[in-house]
């Protein structure tokens, strides 16, 4: 039994939208995920942390999350700025129930528990995002998916996953970063960024928390192991 965490799969299956356009690090980039989760066991627990399949509908994202399914374990779902299939939560539960789809969960507005552990996150907000009235109420609602999701891990130690980084070269999201500080949450791990913005991820320690980017092409898409 173990814990992994990865983000940005960008299947898609059923969509002509390959990542392999992007260059020879997306090369495969199907087969290698394949491959990877094979190892894993039926014990084992992997968050996908956002931008998860180019579906822009439940239904057309259903073959990826097929596929998603047939790997080893449970797989935790966050939010990506990508996921446009993403629906209310229990619009999810009812047509992954319907598809015969039983590995797979939703984190929002919740958490799961991992042995000690409390597994928690949301999807974040960045600041490349373009700017718009509405950008404080979305950052404020996603601030506030994360207390909630912090909230119901009690006295747990607290693992965070976000599709955004809340920091990097040059950036910092305070009001995520204030939350992950109040709540003394030990780790917190992100996707989001590819290619020659990897050189800008923050990694290691900052404020109490040590911080890892999981996006796949990082990774060499194998889900980094957090714990036994």
């Amino acid at each position: 039994m173990a814990l992994y965490a990865i983000g940005d799969l960008h299947l898609s299956l059923a969509v002509n939208k390959s990542m392999e356009v992007f260059g020879d690090g997306w090369a495969n980039y199907v087969e290698r995920i394949r491959q990877a989760f094979s190892r894993l066991g039926p014990d084992d627990v992997t968050v996908l942390c956002g931008d998860t399949s180019w579906g822009i509908s439940l239904e057309e994202a259903a073959e990826d999350f097929r596929l998603i399914d047939s790997f080893p374990g449970k797989k935790l779902l966050l939010k990506g700025n990508h996921d446009y299939w993403w629906n209310t939560a229990s619009k999810m539960k009812a047509f992954f129930a319907r598809e015969g789809i039983t590995s797979l969960e939703i984190l929002h507005n919740n958490c799961f528990f991992y042995g000690d552990y409390a597994l928690c996150g949301t999807r974040g907000w960045f600041f490349e995002e373009d700017q718009k009235d509405q950008d404080a109420k979305v950052l404020n609602r996603e601030v506030g998916r994360l207390e909630t999701s912090l909230q119901a891990a009690g006295d747990r130690k607290k693992l965070c996953f976000l599709h955004y980084p809340p920091l990097y070269q040059g950036y910092q999201c305070p009001e995520i970063l204030k939350k992950l500080q109040e709540y003394q949450v030990a780790q917190c791990y992100y996707g989001h960024l590819h290619g020659a913005s990897h050189r800008l991820a923050i990694q290691g320690s900052r404020f109490g928390t040590d911080f890892f980017l999981v996006a796949a092409d990082y990774l060499g898409f194998i889900p980094k192991k957090i714990c036994d």
